[in-house]
């Protein structure tokens, strides 16, 4: 049985400055993100596409949501599988081509989760659990680049 989950969100452009898109300088690209009762997510372009560095872009955004599935993912699999994790972190890498005609897409991301877990009996089926969190995610599986991992597992406390 399947089910069907949807999702809302309102993308507002904010960048107007007067003129509105009467030329490709005469605007910003500056939005916001919002969803109901969370936080505004203050969003632009990529600074190459005249975007403003201290707003989120959607190529980073994109980054965000496969790292971000792929350790829910993973911490959902290590509590099944008794793997105790205690510390996680990710620092994702994405490679993107734009075109000759501006048109772009991403041709891979890499994932490099930092692992720990509490004992180093668990480190080998920790590593293995980031193929399966891969093949469950559900942005991973939307995607028609590949998600690539690079994993290190650490002992802790």
């Amino acid at each position: 049985m399947s089910v069907q989950h949807n999702y809302q969100l309102t993308v507002k452009w904010t960048g107007n400055t007067g003129t509105g898109t009467s030329g490709y300088r005469a605007f910003e690209r500056s939005h916001t993100i919002q969803a109901d009762n969370k936080p505004e997510i203050a969003g632009s372009s990529d600074p190459a596409f005249r975007g403003d560095k201290s707003r989120y872009n959607p190529e980073e955004l994109l980054l965000a949501s496969l790292s971000s599935c792929h350790m829910l993912w993973y911490l959902h699999l290590c509590a099944e599988a008794g793997v105790i994790v205690t510390g996680y972190e990710d620092h994702a890498t994405g490679k993107m081509t734009e075109m000759e005609s501006g048109s772009g897409q991403f041709t891979e991301v890499t994932l490099n989760p930092k692992v720990t877990v509490s004992d180093i009996a668990m480190a080998g089926k920790a590593n293995e659990l980031h193929k399966k969190a891969n093949e469950m995610c559900f942005i991973a599986r939307s995607v028609n680049f590949p998600v690539r991992h690079i994993c290190k597992v650490d002992i802790g406390e």
